[in-house]
């Protein structure tokens, strides 16, 4: 909390002790227009503090997401302002004060301008604090995920109902390979079976052929021929 002053460690024990003393002083914050519920985007934003003593000053701190305590700015019963950093006059903040009611607006509405926002009043050494008034954008919506079927988003291609005339023309086509193909297998195995029984045909005739005798002198049933022999 750079440039914070001491008096918000008394903040906190004021915050901790909550409702163990009673409250001289009644303080209440709210929206200067009533029909803000959430605060837009770079909206003029306006916060009244209203107290029941004017004499005294008051505080605008803020409270962030994170449970850290900003201060903004010291209101003077004098209408003197005094923001962080002890300068006069910010470029985010203005304040002012009306009688008992003290004014703080954020000029432009940011992110890091949300959080809870509380005026406090130090009187007789005694510090009291306003309810916080909560200054947050409105919730993003959710949107809801697509259902599923057994598993498959809706986007699945899968998911997509198949055509019945696609289905029964890829059954006719399925029919007619089968018609086309099986006849035609059949006629190559009974050519090869041919092929194979005439080749073992051949080779059984061949073997016939070689054990015939061979005719002596090359005259078919020629008698031999007795050496003649000399005295």
């Amino acid at each position: 909390m750079a440039g914070s002053p001491a008096w918000l460690l008394l903040l906190a024990l004021g915050l901790c002790c909550l409702g163990i003393q009673g409250q001289k002083h009644k303080m209440t914050v709210k929206f200067r227009d009533s029909s803000i519920t959430h605060p837009r985007l770079g909206q003029r934003l306006e916060l009244v503090c209203l107290t029941t003593d004017d004499d005294s000053g008051v505080f605008w701190v803020r409270l962030d997401k994170d449970g850290t305590l900003h201060f903004i700015v010291f209101i003077s019963s004098l209408l003197r302002t005094t923001f962080a950093g002890n300068k006069g006059t910010s470029e985010r903040f203005e304040a002012t004060k009306t009688g008992r009611f003290y004014h703080l607006v954020v000029k432009s509405f940011m992110p890091q301008d949300e959080g809870n926002y509380f005026c406090l009043m130090n009187s007789n050494q005694m510090l009291y604090f306003s309810p916080g008034q909560p200054a947050f954008f409105p919730a993003a919506p959710t949107t809801p995920a697509p259902t599923t079927q057994r598993g498959i988003t809706e986007k699945d291609p899968c998911l997509k109902t198949p055509n019945p005339e696609t289905i029964k023309e890829e059954e006719l086509n399925v029919f007619c390979d089968i018609f086309i193909w099986v006849p035609l297998a059949g006629a190559c195995l009974l050519l090869i079976i041919a092929l194979a029984v005439t080749i073992m045909l051949c080779q059984q005739t061949r073997r016939r052929r070689c054990r015939c005798k061979r005719p002596v002198n090359g005259k078919p049933n020629a008698k031999p021929s007795m050496p003649s022999r000399h005295v």
